[in-house]
């Protein structure tokens, strides 16, 4: 690794598992100091092993609930409370309910919004005031190419919804964090493998390959490591003057229409 993240605080969401762990391992390699949270305590727990026999410096906080408010300004003012600052704030944390829009329920909608959307505005409105007391830094929300056109694989009302959530607060964090040097961007993936995606790539449904793998132009889906690559080069001070950009990771995917 290059140093590129040397000294920087990153705070990074949903590391117990999928491209969280990959996350944690690459900003912890590149010189930062991680602080990691799960909802899940033994992923929490081996991610920090594994990040600390890497020799990367990095505490996870496990059982933090994002969707709930006042958790997740807890695991914000606990990373504070360590490294007395915030420069990243990557929020990669989600899950989420699939269903055609006659069979979404109302609670699965409810829960796709607090464990996509609302997560991202808690961590974001925690993580305000530390970013502008420490002189700025680089907010990095993940999005999805679901939210910039429609999936025909597979039913995405909520999850599509959510996410381009995202992307519309990110907008307005640029509008609202320029002054105080807080710059924030989306990064939108496409299939990626993860351990959720792993089974359905191994097996996918016919469908799924001719309307989304057969018509990827860089001719494969998508690894962790592809979107972590982005959230490298949006936390460096490489990126300093970029803000309010929605980096697509598809492999060329979406401009097919």
């Amino acid at each position: 690794m290059t140093g590129r993240l040397d000294g920087k605080i990153a705070l990074i969401t949903g590391v117990g598992g999928g491209m969280g762990v990959t996350a944690a391992r690459r900003f912890a390699a590149e010189g930062a100091k991680v602080v990691g949270c799960d909802l899940h305590d033994a992923g929490a727990k081996e991610t920090e092993e594994l990040v600390r026999a890497e020799g990367g410096e990095i505490s996870c906080f496990g059982g933090v609930d994002l969707g709930d408010a006042d958790a997740a300004r807890a695991w914000v003012d606990a990373a504070v409370a360590t490294y007395d600052g915030i420069d990243v704030l990557y929020n990669n944390a989600s899950t989420q309910r699939f269903a055609p829009l006659e069979e979404l329920s109302v609670a699965d909608w409810d829960f796709t919004m607090r464990n996509e959307l609302d997560l991202v505005f808690y961590t974001v409105k925690a993580a305000w005031p530390h970013l502008k007391n420490h002189g700025g830094g680089s907010i990095i929300n993940v999005g999805s190419i679901a939210a910039l056109r429609g999936v025909e694989f597979m039913a995405q009302n909520a999850h599509s919804t959510a996410k381009g959530g995202v992307i519309s607060l990110t907008l307005q964090l640029v509008v609202e964090g320029g002054p105080h040097g807080i710059r924030a961007n989306v990064i939108s993936p496409g299939m990626t493998e993860t351990p959720n995606t792993a089974p359905l790539l191994a097996d996918p449904p016919e469908r799924m390959r001719k309307v989304v793998l057969d018509r990827i132009p860089l001719g494969r889906h998508g690894r962790p490591e592809d979107v972590v690559n982005a959230a490298v080069f949006l936390a460096s001070d490489e990126s300093a003057w970029i803000s309010g950009t929605n980096i697509v990771i598809d492999g060329g995917a979406s401009v097919l229409g």
